[in-house]
């Protein structure tokens, strides 16, 4: 994949940075833990996708609003489950990239393929995500 020309060339560090707040988020999700999922974002989160009718649709979450659904999408416990993710990440600014996402997400003997994009800021050093987009989700915005 040819990465668009932004202007600016990450650091190692802007990468290794990014790479480790996945690696972190990414145990976060496998450990169902919503709460700390919660605290790696910015509120109002921004969410975009499209719905059956193939309309563009968009929403912003507050808080509890992504605490309730991410809780209800990750599930009850009962299955283990695992994600492979292979990320590409554009790199806008110091802090600001755009994150495009190949993930592999196994649960008991399904496997389901997704791909997506994530909007991520960096503020004081720490990386948070603010948008999310993915195709399919937009019924239940």
């Amino acid at each position: 994949m040819t990465l668009p020309q932004t202007g600016y060339t990450p650091t190692a560090e802007d990468r290794a940075s990014l790479d480790a707040w996945f690696e972190h988020y990414d145990a976060l999700c496998t450990e169902r833990d919503v709460e700390r999922m919660a605290d790696q974002a910015v509120f109002p989160l921004n969410l975009i996708s499209d719905d059956s009718a193939g309309n563009g649709r968009s929403a912003q979450w507050d808080r509890r609003r992504f605490v309730e659904t991410m809780t209800h999408v990750m599930g009850d416990g009962s299955q283990q489950v695992t994600f492979r993710n292979t990320r590409t990440p554009v790199f806008l600014s110091a802090s600001l990239a755009v994150v495009f996402t190949h993930s592999t997400v196994t649960a008991g003997d399904q496997v389901h393929e997704a791909d997506y994009a994530d909007v991520l800021v960096r503020k004081d050093g720490a990386w948070a995500f603010q948008t999310m987009i993915q195709s399919g989700w937009g019924d239940n915005l």
